[in-house]
């Protein structure tokens, strides 16, 4: 199958920024599309930003919509989550996940079958 390990959170004030990273390894088709998760205290885990094989069509959160940016390398092994503006309601685990290709829409969290351990971020006002 595949592994994914997420790194690059971390603790920033409100209005700076975060880079995370997540890092594939395995099959390929288990890594077709990408995406960021997260979940704060007492809520529902919720989609933030999803990028297929191409890279040509990312979709976002309406919350973060203008803020951040996912990308993938040249290799597509790596994902990024360039956060900007940030905000206290960012704060949250942030999860990588990945999935083959499958129809369902890249919000859709039963795209996915491969998860990573999360990282923690939190955005101090």
């Amino acid at each position: 199958q595949a592994q994914l390990v997420e790194s690059g959170g971390g603790a920033v004030q409100a209005g700076g920024s975060l880079r995370l990273s997540c890092v594939g390894s395995g099959r390929a088709r288990f890594i077709y599309v990408m995406a960021w998760f997260r979940q704060a205290p007492g809520k529902e885990r919720e989609f933030v930003a999803g990028i297929d094989w191409s890279g040509d069509s990312p979709e976002y959160a309406d919350s973060v919509k203008g803020r951040f940016t996912v990308s993938r390398d040249i290799t597509k092994t790596t994902m990024y989550l360039q956060m900007n503006s940030l905000k206290p309601e960012d704060t949250a685990v942030y999860y990588c996940a990945s999935g083959p290709n499958s129809g369902d829409a890249l919000d859709r969290s039963s795209k996915y079958n491969i998860w990573g351990q999360g990282t923690q971020v939190t955005v101090s006002s």
